[in-house]
C-alpha cells in the first residue's frame, strides 16, 4: 500500500485550490444557514483544521439526510443533494489525512459511496475520481479487518439447495439469431416491439471470462451498494439496505463501480434509439438462485445480458395487460398480483389464458426485451446479469 502521504497528494491533486475555487453553486431550496455552515466546512478543510471539519461535516450530513428521504425521491431538490455531495466530499478527504490508516480510508470510501448514491454530481464528478483514488489505495494493500458480524467469504452462503427447472416443452420459445445486422434487427424486432436473444454479440465481453465470486469481491468487495432484502420487491417483508458489496456476499451468497464496467461493452444496437450514448442506463444484478423478480414492465428498450448463471424468464405482450392484473396502487402499476409459476386461478382467471413467450437465459446470451413488454425474471444459480436501458 502506497503511504499515506502519497494518498493525500493523490486526493489533494484533485481538489480545487482555494476554498474560493470551491464554487458550491446551491440555489434558494437550500437555507441560507446551511449554506453558512458548507462555506464554514470549506474554511476549516483549506485551513488545517481537519477534526473541526469533520465535526461541521456530521451536521451537514445528518441534516441534508432528513432533507433526501422528505418525500418521493423524484420530488427531492436537487441542490440537496449537492450539500450531501459536497459533505461527503469534505467528510472523505479529512478522513485520509495522514497518518491514514486502512480503517480510515475505508471510511472514505464509504463516504463516496454514499455521496454517488445519494448525492448530485459536483466538481465534474470529483466523488469518481476520489473513489478511484481510494479504491486503488485499498487494493493495494491489506484491507481492514472484517467486524464480527462479517463472517469469512466463501460460497457456503449461496443456496445449496437445488431449485425448480421449469419443464419448457409445451411453452412457446423466444427465437433466437446469431449477431443480426442493425438492419435486420430493427425491422424484424425493434420496430414490430417482439422479445429475441442474441447469440455471439457479448461472448467477446472481458466479463464472460472475469467475473466470478473472488473477482468481484477483490475488485468491489469494499464498496457500498443498495441491496434488496427478499425473494421479491411485492413481498410485504422485503426491504432495501446498504452494505458493501463483501458483506452481501458474506450474508446473502450488486453502476458507481467503474471497474466492473470497464468489463462490459454497450450493445451496438443501442444506437437505433433515439438518445445519446450518456442517456443508456446500465444496472448490474447479482443475487443468489432463488431470487425472483415478479412480473412486471419498464418504460424503456432493455437489453439483459447474462454473465454468470442462468436465469428462467417469461414475456407477455403489452397487449396482454388486462389478463395480468396489474395492481391498482400508482407506486406498483406496472407490476402483476399473479405469482407466475404459481397462480391463484380463481383470483386471476384470466391469466391462464394470456400467451407468452420463455426462455432460459445462459452466460453471453442478451435477451431484447421490448418497451412495455411484460417479463417475470427468476435465478436459476448464483447469477449476475446486466441491463441497458435504452429509448
Amino acid at each position: 500500500m502506497a503511504g499515506p502521504g502519497a494518498l493525500w497528494e493523490a486526493l489533494w491533486a484533485l481538489l480545487p485550490r482555494t476554498k474560493e475555487e470551491l464554487k458550491l453553486e446551491l440555489g434558494e431550496k437550500v437555507e441560507g444557514s446551511v449554506v453558512l455552515l458548507l462555506q464554514e466546512a470549506a474554511e476549516l478543510f483549506y485551513g488545517d483544521r481537519r477534526r473541526e471539519c469533520l465535526q461541521t461535516c456530521e451536521v451537514l450530513l445528518d441534516y441534508s439526510w432528513e432533507k433526501l428521504n422528505t418525500g418521493p425521491w423524484q420530488h427531492v431538490e436537487k441542490d440537496w443533494r449537492r450539500v450531501y455531495a459536497f459533505s461527503c466530499l469534505l467528510k472523505a478527504v479529512c478522513l485520509c489525512a495522514p497518518p491514514g490508516d486502512a480503517a480510515s480510508v475505508a471510511a472514505a470510501l464509504k463516504a463516496c459511496d454514499m455521496g454517488l448514491l445519494m448525492g448530485a454530481a459536483i466538481l465534474g464528478d470529483i466523488l469518481l475520481k476520489v473513489t478511484a483514488v481510494l479504491q486503488k489505495h485499498l487494493l493495494s494493500g491489506k484491507r481492514p479487518a472484517p467486524g464480527p458480524s462479517q463472517e469469512p467469504l466463501g460460497l457456503k452462503k449461496a443456496r445449496s439447495d437445488r431449485v425448480p427447472i421449469p419443464d419448457m416443452t409445451s411453452e412457446r420459445t423466444v427465437p433466437r439469431l446469431h449477431c443480426p445486422s442493425l438492419q435486420h434487427f430493427r425491422k424484424h424486432f425493434l420496430d414490430p416491439g417482439r422479445p429475441v436473444i442474441l447469440e455471439g454479440v457479448a461472448n467477446h465481453w472481458p466479463c464472460m471470462k472475469k467475473w466470478s465470486l473472488e473477482y468481484i469481491q477483490e475488485i468491489a468487495g469494499c464498496r457500498t451498494v443498495p441491496v434488496e432484502v427478499g425473494s421479491r420487491y411485492t413481498d410485504e417483508e422485503w426491504s432495501q439496505t446498504l452494505m458493501t458489496v463483501n458483506e452481501f456476499i458474506s450474508k446473502y451468497i450488486t453502476n458507481e463501480i467503474p471497474e466492473l464496467k470497464q468489463d462490459i461493452s454497450i450493445p451496438d444496437y443501442c444506437c437505433l434509439g433515439a438518445g445519446e450514448e450518456e442517456e443508456i442506463t446500465i444496472n448490474a444484478w447479482f443475487g443468489p438462485q432463488g431470487t425472483v423478480s415478479p412480473l412486471h414492465q419498464d418504460p424503456q428498450q432493455n437489453f439483459l445480458t447474462q454473465v454468470m448463471g442462468r436465469k428462467y424468464i417469461r414475456l407477455y405482450s403489452p397487449q396482454e395487460s388486462e389478463a395480468l392484473y396489474p395492481h391498482d396502487t400508482h407506486l406498483l402499476h406496472n407490476t402483476s398480483q399473479v405469482d407466475v409459476e404459481n397462480p391463484d386461478v380463481e383470483r386471476f382467471p384470466r391469466f391462464a389464458e394470456a400467451p407468452f413467450l420463455s426462455c432460459i437465459l445462459s452466460p453471453g446470451e442478451i435477451l431484447f426485451i421490448p418497451v412495455k413488454y411484460w417479463h417475470y425474471v427468476r435465478a436459476l444459480d448464483l447469477s449476475f446479469s446486466v441491463s441497458f436501458w435504452w429509448s
